[in-house]
């Protein structure tokens, strides 16, 4: 065989392991990157139960200063493999801790976060981001993955860490800067 058609495959090969060896690494949305470019951390915590760690979150907004009413993010990076299911499950479950009774409207918000959350492994990152319209806006290590158009969720969705009824107070407490 001759030696420039030998050479121009292995060219071809190494080039395309070289794609396939990259091709699982994360790439920044520019959305995201451009939404987060603007916000200080207000504060983080780890969530544990029991004795495990579930995942650390941080708080994100505009000079550091934390409004419901204005753009935000949350970041979760997760410590433990978890079904998005689990995750999308637990999400409504928090939800109703809090008052929110709308089942008809739980059932179809569960239907979104399915579609949306995907399944997590020990170091990914799910940021979810409130814009300015309080529409949701969801990223998976620096990925868009998806969106939830309606105000009323993002105030249910996020009140699960931030709102007063939440489960986890301390949690609450140390993301809006506190000490706990």
């Amino acid at each position: 065989m001759n030696t420039e058609p030998r050479r121009l495959l292995r060219r071809l090969c190494a080039g395309i392991g070289l794609m396939l060896a990259t091709a699982h690494l994360p790439q920044a949305a520019p959305a995201q990157v451009s939404a987060l470019k603007d916000m200080d951390i207000v504060g983080e915590a780890r969530m544990q139960v029991l004795f495990w760690n579930v995942y650390d979150a941080k708080l994100y907004a505009p000079g550091g200063a934390y409004s419901a009413a204005s753009p935000f993010a949350l970041s979760l990076t997760y410590l433990r493999d978890l079904q998005g299911d689990q995750i999308s499950e637990r999400s409504i479950e928090e939800m109703r801790k809090q008052g929110f009774a709308d089942e008809i409207t739980l059932a179809r918000w569960f239907d979104k976060l399915s579609l949306i959350i995907p399944d997590v492994g020990d170091q990914n990152e799910i940021i979810g981001l409130a814009d300015e319209y309080a529409h949701t806006r969801f990223y998976l290590d620096g990925t868009f993955i998806g969106e939830i158009k309606e105000p009323g969720f993002t105030r249910a969705f996020f009140d699960i860490w931030l709102g007063e009824r939440t489960s986890e107070p301390a949690l609450r407490d140390r993301l809006l800067g506190g000490e706990s």
